[in-house]
């Protein structure tokens, strides 16, 4: 529903003059030779096949001949050539240009100071002076060209830019997209010579290339986030997206509140979100020396960690949960963090629990309760990072099943993988373009199976690409087609093409998934370059379904996505996306205004790009961390972590379990799911839902375990037993569902397990479904 709110005067005149602005759209990469100019220069040539009149200037000619050979078709405006320090540079001609009055110019290198002397002092300026002559804007930029991740740039791999650009300049932008490329990638371009000069030394290293690629992504998920919010806040949405993370760290002025603070940075980190800390204190209060103290330390810590710090007012204990609660909704809170309660078991029944009221009145929302490890293990500070044993793993004898699976690893082929946040963003169009490239090269590349969906500039992108027939497979009397996987094993290509790697295969083919055979071609020897969009990735079908409203039923396990040698986003704006479906390049034109109304809505289109982005920032950090651990952006890790979810087959146990892994692998941890069973016997219904979660905490890479007990009162005790066997140090349970009446009556586990959990750090995931 459109916003109903009356726009004032300051917003009717910015809309007005906006409407003689030129448009701006900046494509960003994590280095030179990305492929920015190229994906600017195919973005003029699509509006000039539209009719929209484009030219070029300063446009670098140290550029791999596929992207020269798109120029030819542009008209360029002459630059302003001048030399420094041996070294040829280009001025644009901001006269020229106004005179020539192009619709769109395309620029290239955005971070450009000019010569002495004129108009403009740089590249920035003459940009903003052509948007305000209403001449339009695309040009490229490097991330470590935008103040202050310049530092940050420079902090990680020595690389200094030679211009810097403001750090708003992307705010600055109607559009801006990411081009990724995968490090393997640029060091294959910078080996076979593609971009003309040879590259400094610190650009060649794979750590660095990787650094700088992550902090691309980060950089545009960040801005993504800001207009998904913006955009949830024109249609009157709360509460927390399910695109990104939040941390509310909550802390009084106490020696451990610097504790809850590092804890709660810690896992913003690690799930690559945001931290908030707010501490609550009676308005009329006189603090002590050492609480000031504290306070002090609490706020410094904050900021040092790139949080947020805020006191608020509360007259009576009593009135805590409510305002957290509310105060955690109000700023799109994805996850609370505080201390276990000290209270007694009375004490609790007397004057309340705050963890309890808090849960009580939660929705959408997590509780963290940390453990106070101070008095249980006599731990008060974080444990150091433990030295590193690669030097005498660089010495060490391999044992014969080692040897065996690293030559079992070179053998198998290389895997690639292109993902999208949606249907449409040019996955399958990308993929051809490179088979075609090899094809040039003289490698044997052929298609497995390929769908264009009817798009005219995919379909031309086969060329002359050899296609596999496919197998014809009878099911309930009709012949329906599936990749015929025998028959590429017998061609044997150094290449083979898959799309839609998230694809079911017909009932009666040999293998259940498309993602199996890909493997099974794989361990033949043949390299696979595939294509995925991010809603298909399992342990975010729960988040994909909060963002969208859509179950996703085709899914692959995340192990799938590690098993590639390279994985690149394929980044489109919603906007683009948006523009391609009405003009029917990605559906038939009678199908358009349904899937711009579902699930092609503005939105949604925005959440899924902001986790695509997130989870590849994430992706390009493990591999980091599993290449340089003292490289990875977010941080070591700091201790050794067991996770333990324990779950109950009627409820949603699916989610805990995914919520489990992403933890899990993100802390670099064992985990463990485990169901406490009380019913008497077992139903069919019941042992299926069993068998369900047994094979999804398999495919995830977890241990699912089981005891029983004979009455419910003893399951929180036979949990927290099972959990300690297990060296546990978080326990992941589900929010009660159940009505405060009938935990009266019969127990409230998520209760018993606070009350003698206290040992370790408890994780409440909120319940998303309506009580029952």
């Amino acid at each position: 529903m459109a916003p109903l709110k009356r726009k004032t005067p300051e917003e009717l005149l910015l809309s007005i003059a906006k409407l003689h602005q030129g448009r701006l759209k900046i494509l960003i990469g994590a280095v030179s030779g990305s492929g920015k100019t190229y994906h600017m220069l195919r973005e003029g040539l699509q509006l000039k096949r539209d009719g929209i009149d484009v030219v070029l200037c300063a446009l670098s000619t140290l550029q791999s001949a596929e992207t020269l050979e798109q120029v030819e078709p542009f008209e360029r405006v002459p630059s302003i050539h001048w030399w420094k320090e041996g070294a040829e540079q280009k001025d644009l001609d901001p006269d020229a240009l106004v005179e020539r009055n192009a619709e769109v110019v395309l620029i290239d290198g955005l971070a450009h100071r000019n010569r002495e002397g004129a108009r403009f002092k740089t590249r920035l300026e003459d940009v903003q002076y052509l948007l305000g002559k209403g001449i339009s804007v695309i040009t490229t930029i490097n991330v470590y060209e935008l103040e202050g991740v310049d530092e940050a740039a420079f902090k990680w791999t020595g690389i200094r830019p030679a211009c810097t650009v403001p750090a708003n300049t992307l705010e600055l932008a109607d559009e801006v997209r990411l081009i990724d490329v995968s490090p393997e990638t640029m060091l294959k371009r910078f080996k076979e010579g593609q971009l003309g000069a040879q590259p400094g030394p610190a650009s060649a290293l794979r750590g660095n290339l990787a650094v700088l690629r992550e902090l691309s992504l980060r950089l545009v998920a960040e801005g993504v986030n800001e207009s998904l919010e913006k955009h949830r806040e024109e249609l009157g949405l709360t509460g927390p997206s399910g695109a990104s993370e939040r941390i509310l760290v909550t802390a009084q002025y106490h020696w451990n509140g610097s504790l809850y603070v590092r804890r709660g940075e810690q896992i913003a980190r690690r799930l690559n979100g945001d931290i908030v800390v707010v501490s609550f204190i009676h308005p009329q209060k006189q603090l002590s020396k050492e609480e000031l103290a504290f306070k002090a330390s609490i706020k410094k810590l904050t900021m040092k960690v790139g949080g947020t710090f805020e006191e608020l007012p509360l007259l009576r204990r009593r009135r805590l949960p409510p305002a957290l609660v509310r105060y955690a909704e109000e700023h799109q809170v994805t996850r609370i963090v505080m201390g276990h309660s000290k209270q007694s078991r009375w004490q609790q029944l007397w004057q309340g629990s705050i963890a309890d009221s808090v849960l009580r009145k939660l929705k959408q929302i997590d509780l963290f309760l940390m453990a106070d490890r101070a008095e249980h293990e006599g731990e008060r500070i974080l444990p150091v990072k433990q030295r590193s044993d690669s030097q005498k793993a660089l010495f060490r004898r391999f044992s014969q099943a080692e040897r065996e699976q690293q030559m079992e690893s070179i053998r198998r082929g290389h895997f690639n993988l292109y993902i999208g946040a949606a249907p449409g963003v040019g996955k399958t169009y990308t993929m051809l373009s490179e088979a075609n490239i090899m094809l040039r090269k003289g490698i044997d590349v052929v298609i497995g199976l390929v769908e264009t969906h009817g798009r005219q500039d995919t379909e031309k992108q086969i060329g002359e690409l050899p296609i596999i027939e496919r197998l014809a497979i009878q099911y309930h009397g009709a012949a329906l087609e599936e990749m015929d996987v025998e028959a590429i094993i017998r061609r044997n290509p150094d290449v083979v093409l898959v799309d839609e790697l998230a694809h079911t295969n017909v009932p009666g083919s040999i293998r259940k998934k498309r993602f199996e055979d890909v493997i099974h071609l794989l361990e033949k020897g043949i390299s696979v370059i595939s294509t995925m969009n991010v809603q298909h990735i399992e342990s975010l079908n729960d988040a994909i379904e909060q963002v969208t409203g859509v179950r996703v039923r085709e899914t692959v396990p995340d192990a799938i996505i590690r098993l590639a040698d390279q994985v690149e986003l394929i980044d489109v704006t919603p906007q683009m996306l948006q523009q391609r479906m009405r003009e029917g390049k990605i559906y038939a034109k009678d199908k358009v205004e349904q899937a711009l109304g579902a699930f092609f809505t503005t939105g949604n289109l925005i959440a899924l790009r902001e986790l695509a982005l997130r989870e590849l920032a994430d992706d390009v950090d493990e591999r980091l961390e599993a290449w340089d651990r003292n490289q990875t952006l977010r941080g070591p890790l700091r201790r050794r972590e067991v996770i333990f979810v324990g779950v109950d087959i009627h409820a949603d146990a699916e989610r805990l379990i995914r919520r489990g892994f992403r933890i899990a692998y993100r802390l670099k941890a064992q985990w463990h799911v485990h169901y406490v069973q009380h019913a008497a016997s077992w139903t069919d219904e019941s042992i299926n839902k069993r068998d369900a979660l047994m094979k999804l905490t398999e495919r995830l890479g977890g241990v699912f375990e089981m005891s029983k007990t004979e009455s419910r009162n003893h399951i929180a005790g036979t949990l927290l037993t099972a959990a300690g066997r297990a060296k546990a140090t978080q326990l992941i349970v589900g929010q009660s569902g159940r009505k405060a009446w009938h935990s009266m009556l019969r127990g409230n586990i998520v209760r018993e397990l606070l009350q003698a959990g206290r040992h370790m750090d408890v994780l409440i995931v909120a319940n998303r479904l309506t009580d029952k």
